[in-house]
């Protein structure tokens, strides 16, 4: 099997395999699929602006002529160098012009298929990962430590550095398409420009939109333990575009501070020195929602619903076409053991 962990992926992107010029990229971030494409195909060429180096087929051409792409990765250059084809999979099935490059590869052409979310079925996606010189890669919602990266890449680029309280209210407001997190991103550099440091002021200027409001509105809800307005508020998130799995996500960060929070709380402290005492800040907006969530949830609660929420966000990775039941399933399961006390 030649599927790459997500772990491979940014190093294989960086330095390709020649044994594996064949490369299909999937999944539901198609911000990161997209990203990653380029970012192969720029490795892959001497010249990525050059029309004789990177050729560009729209997948749906291929269905009705399958022999293309082979055609294509096999034709000499006229003026020598590396050569790329960059197919974008659209939705007609192209397998048949896939297997064909396959069986016969050409060493001297890298072959990148830009492709939406498949599932383990898919003939596309089966064949890349079983075929010994391709490779599949994956890209899903990124997770915190990812998004913090890109907040990084993004920042240092503009010359600017970010406020600690201003990370900890930014992060929550990214993720689910990495494309929409650089522009967020570059957006909130293009208002900072002038200046060398992003505050927590800016931030609430420029990224805290609607989407997430209701994102955090969903969380408050569950952890209250008020199921019609997870209902609510789930919908809302949703109309804004925010993916099931981003909202899983936010919630198991949210369990984990708290479960520190009522660590501290049970050492002695008051529920309020405990959210006082959290790192990253507990934004001031937050504050009441919070301490009501401490005063309901116990330290074993939030155990439980950290390993539910786990299995959660998995499910919603592995059953994308369900994602949407598995996260809101598992937001009104917490706020059904909100409601039970002890």
């Amino acid at each position: 099997m030649v599927a790459l962990k997500t772990s491979e992926a940014e190093t294989f992107i960086a330095r390709p395999d020649p044994a594996r010029p064949i490369v299909l990229i999937f999944g539901p971030d198609a911000g990161l699929v997209h990203e990653r494409a380029e970012a192969l195909i720029r490795v892959s060429v001497d010249n990525p602006a050059d029309a004789f180096s990177v050729i560009r087929i729209d997948g749906d051409e291929l269905s009705g002529n399958p022999h293309r792409l082979v055609e294509e990765a096999n034709t000499i250059p006229m003026f020598g160098g590396r050569r790329a084809i960059w197919v974008k999979a659209g939705s007609r099935n192209i397998a048949v012009a896939v297997e064909a490059v396959i069986n016969a590869p050409s060493p001297d052409c890298r072959v990148v298929i830009e492709a939406g979310d498949l599932r383990k079925t898919s003939p596309l996606r089966a064949l890349c990962e079983k075929a010994k010189n391709a490779a599949a890669i994956a890209c899903y919602a990124d997770e915190e430590r990812d998004i913090a990266r890109v907040v990084d890449d993004e920042l240092a680029k503009a010359g600017l550095t970010i406020a600690p309280d201003a990370r900890a209210s930014l992060i929550p407001f990214l993720g689910g398409d990495r494309q929409a997190t650089r522009n967020e991103l570059r957006k909130l550099a293009l208002y900072v420009h002038g200046r060398s440091q992003v505050t927590a002021d800016d931030v609430m200027a420029v990224v805290a939109d609607a989407s997430a409001v209701a994102l955090d509105n969903v969380l408050d809800a569950a952890f209250a333990g008020k199921p019609a307005d997870v209902e609510t508020h789930f919908a809302r998130a949703r109309g804004e575009g925010t993916h099931p799995g981003v909202i899983v996500a936010a919630a198991l960060r949210h369990v984990s501070s708290l479960h520190r929070m009522r660590t501290i709380a049970d050492s002695g402290l008051s529920v309020g020195a405990a959210v006082e005492s959290a790192r990253p800040p507990v934004h001031f907006r937050r504050k009441r929602a919070v301490e009501a969530a401490l005063q309901i949830w116990t330290s074993a609660k939030l155990e439980n619903a950290m390993q539910a929420l786990s299995d959660a966000l998995l499910q919603t990775r592995l059953q994308a076409n369900l994602s949407e039941a598995i996260a809101q399933r598992a937001l009104m399961t917490l706020a059904a053991a909100a409601r039970r006390r002890g």
